[in-house]
């Protein structure tokens, strides 16, 4: 028996960085329940490709070439959504980079990318979709935030920054734009398993490491990121906004430490 409370069918959803990892299974799983799913992304090749893997039965999904870390993107990208869709329901924000490095050794260049990228373009994409849905009275924006916002790991600090303001920036949004009929939340993934890093955790002392410090003991897969993301758009989640859900396995509930309890 389907539930019209959590249903995103005929909602219009845009993914930004929806082309592969976290934002390609977002964009499947809205699609695959009937929302009208526009994604972005860099490469249009890349796009085309992923929209047709992941498009529903008589469902197509639309594709729109956009670097968010590019201003005028943004602002051919809204305009162009409009056009084809008339408006945008929910806008999911998931476009991120990330480079692994000790703090002393980023150089300009590199940090000024992961925060244009991660948290510039985000708040300039989610100006642009607020307004016109401050127009409406109505709408969800989704940020991905990260379990770096609950405890930085060491070797990202850029981009542990980045995701902190992406905290503030979906409790201020949130705050603002309530009265508007606007919700935002955001979605801090745990140890999740995409194409950039099965490289990483497939080494055996970093699955042992994050077995252990993950009460579920596993590993989090893309798919394990849809449901609460269906229910953030949904009217399930009507009187939430300005939160930000762990999806981490419990990671982050607390330390772990290796003491058997009898």
């Amino acid at each position: 028996m389907s539930d019209e409370l959590f249903s995103v069918a005929g909602q219009v959803v845009l993914v930004s960085g929806g082309s592969r990892g976290i934002g390609r299974a977002l964009a499947e799983g809205f699609a695959q329940r009937g929302a009208r799913v526009i994604i972005t992304g860099r490469e249009a090749a890349t796009l085309e490709q992923t929209a047709r893997e992941i498009a529903a039965p008589n469902q197509p999904v639309d594709t729109v070439v956009c670097d968010v870390a590019v201003l005028e993107d943004i602002d051919r990208l809204v305009p162009t959504v409009l056009e084809r869709h008339g408006h945008i329901d929910t806008l999911v924000n998931v476009a991120g980079v990330n480079v692994r490095k000790r703090c002393e050794t980023y150089t300009p260049e590199e940090y000024d990318r992961i925060v244009d990228i991660n948290l510039r373009g985000l708040f300039f994409l989610s100006q642009k979709v607020g307004q016109t849905m401050i127009a409406r009275r109505q709408g969800a924006i989704i940020n991905i935030d990260s379990l770096n916002t609950y405890a930085p790991l060491k070797g990202v600090l850029p981009y542990a920054i980045s995701k902190a303001g992406v905290s503030m920036l979906t409790r201020g949004m949130a705050s603002e734009w309530g009265p508007h009929g606007v919700r935002v939340n955001a979605l801090a993934p745990g140890f999740i398993l995409t194409d950039l890093t099965n490289k990483l955790w497939s080494i055996p002392k970093m699955q042992e490491w994050g077995f252990a410090n993950t009460p579920l003991r596993r590993l989090g897969q893309v798919e394990d990121m849809i449901g609460t993301a269906i229910y953030l758009a949904s009217k399930a989640s009507a009187f939430m906004t300005g939160q930000v859900l762990y999806v981490d396995g419990g990671m982050s509930a607390g330390q772990q430490w290796p003491i058997e309890l009898n």
